[in-house]
């Protein structure tokens, strides 16, 4: 249990030594998302707890996107933006695909990256604002739970690759672990009222994703990617909502 842990935290943050993880590995990794959601937002928080920049919220927020990109290698933000930039071919098939697998930054995927990474900025500066360390760190783990649950409901469209092996772990017993271990830990870390408000949009924008996986006939590991971003951009609005 501890291996596949660590093999998940390293494969997705700089927190673990990177490994190579048989692909008979990749789909347990999964079941841990929540779990290194929860490390990876203690680490973030940790120094702000401790007092760095205590009296400046606006740099710890602006510090605490800074981590969040620095730590994940940006591999989220990554996929976000090839998403974004992949909506614009009106979700013809082909057109989508090619785009998603073009290296090269659009528009709109600079777009996508701006307005969440303000987006990320404005609500962390809320929690840090209030001292609300907690609620900080369940954005992480909000983030991925998201990603678990979008895995499970696009098994069926998975393409071949990376991404494919991370969704086959997305069982339903997982997704239901994922789920439950998410929404306890928002009861304790985030408040009840923020913690539905949170998982209720999270809900309604992967639904969305989701159509779009349908529409366009496939989903990989940039959809992913784009799932823990909606999570945590969810966590600081139903923050915000209830707060």
């Amino acid at each position: 249990m501890l291996r596949r842990y660590l093999n998940t935290l390293g494969f997705l943050t700089r927190l673990a030594p990177a490994r190579i993880i048989p692909e008979a590995e990749m789909n347990r990794c999964m079941r841990y998302m929540p779990a290194v959601g929860l490390t990876l937002g203690a680490v973030i928080a940790l120094p702000f707890f401790l007092g760095l920049f205590g009296s400046s919220p606006w740099t710890q927020a602006w510090l605490a996107v800074l981590f969040n990109i620095l730590l994940t290698r940006g591999l989220h933000f990554d996929g976000l933006a090839d998403v974004c930039d992949a909506v614009t071919t009106h979700a013809d098939p082909e057109r989508f695909w090619t785009v998603v697998k073009d290296s090269r930054a659009g528009a709109f995927g600079v777009l996508g990256l701006v307005m969440v990474c303000a987006g990320e900025l404005v609500l962390f500066h809320e929690m840090l604002m209030r001292r609300d360390y907690t609620a900080l760190i369940w954005a992480f783990v909000l983030g991925r739970g998201a990603c678990v649950g979008f895995g499970y409901v696009t098994r069926h469209l998975a393409r071949p690759g990376l991404g494919k092996l991370y969704i086959d772990g997305a069982t339903l017993p997982v997704a239901i672990g994922a789920a439950g271990a998410t929404f306890l830990l928002g009861l304790v870390m985030a408040g009840p009222g923020a913690t539905v408000a949170a998982m209720f949009l999270a809900t309604g924008a992967l639904y969305w994703l989701h159509q779009l996986a349908e529409r366009v006939g496939g989903v990989n590991g940039d959809f992913l990617g784009c799932a823990v971003m909606v999570g945590e951009v969810a966590a600081g609005v139903g923050f915000v909502l209830i707060g």
